[in-house]
């Protein structure tokens, strides 16, 4: 996937006029149909006069190569984190609407329980025996006081996996660290639920967790690793000199 053409496609070509002669005459050429000035981002000539120009230190940071990419992935990371917020929230909406109308569930259960029991013999499954029946019937048992402490520790985790969510999506530097210790916080939590029981989902869920902290870690210099934070603000400032330097050092 060529990250910076996805990129101009959605938010425009990044074009700049550097006042330093070296960079401009790389950046500009002259067509029949008037002036073009080659993108900072995906490097192709765009007709037109340019988005902005000055010194090629004051050009806009243009996110290039692997930092383009790691905001793709940091993206794709909120969205999936947006899908928790939207599961969780709606359990926690559930769990007060149970609290509500507790007793006319449970009457409304009981009465159809018996009506299933045939259909699940026919099938070979019994109702008594079934986990999810009991856990049915657990719920009921439980007071309007904790159903209200479930519904707040769901909606509380929802409102983590938002601000993650929101932190990541826009980049800040510390969504990057809400995501790695909000994360790894519940991490013991996941291991946990793994070993009760495994299926796919709690599994595939451990696993975008784990991948996601380690790459968060490594690839972001969070807590000091790989060069820590000095060189990630390094890498950050250069964005803006290197970009104009790289594309007026590419051929035309």
């Amino acid at each position: 996937m060529d990250f910076a053409l996805r990129s101009c496609s959605w938010r425009g070509h990044a074009t700049f006029a550097p006042d330093e002669p070296e960079y401009r005459q790389h950046l500009l050429v002259n067509t029949t149909s008037g002036e073009a000035w080659r993108c900072l981002r995906c490097e192709n000539f765009i007709i037109g006069p340019p988005k902005g120009h000055g010194p090629a230190s004051d050009a806009p940071q243009i996110l290039r190569g692997r930092l383009l990419r790691d905001r793709f992935i940091m993206r794709l990371l909120a969205c999936e984190r947006m899908l928790r917020v939207i599961i969780f929230a709606l359990l926690a909406w559930g769990v007060v609407r149970v609290r509500g109308s507790q007793t006319h569930l449970q009457e409304a259960f009981e009465r159809e329980l018996p009506v299933l029991r045939p259909v699940a013999n026919q099938i070979g499954w019994n109702p008594d025996n079934s986990k999810i029946i009991r856990d049915v019937q657990h719920a009921f048992t439980l007071s309007p006081t904790t159903l209200a402490w479930i519904a707040a520790a769901l909606a509380g985790y929802a409102l983590i996996e938002l601000v993650e969510a929101v932190g990541l999506w826009l980049g800040h530097r510390w969504g990057e660290y809400f995501a790695v210790v909000a994360t790894s916080v519940f991490l013991p939590l996941e291991v946990y639920e793994l070993t009760e029981r495994v299926t796919a989902f709690k599994l595939i869920a451990f696993l975008i967790n784990i991948a996601a902290v380690l790459w968060l870690l490594w690839s972001k210099r969070l807590f000091g690793l790989n060069g820590g934070g000095a060189a990630y603000r390094r890498e950050r400032s250069q964005d803006s000199l290197l970009s104009v330097k790289d594309a007026a050092a590419s051929p035309a």
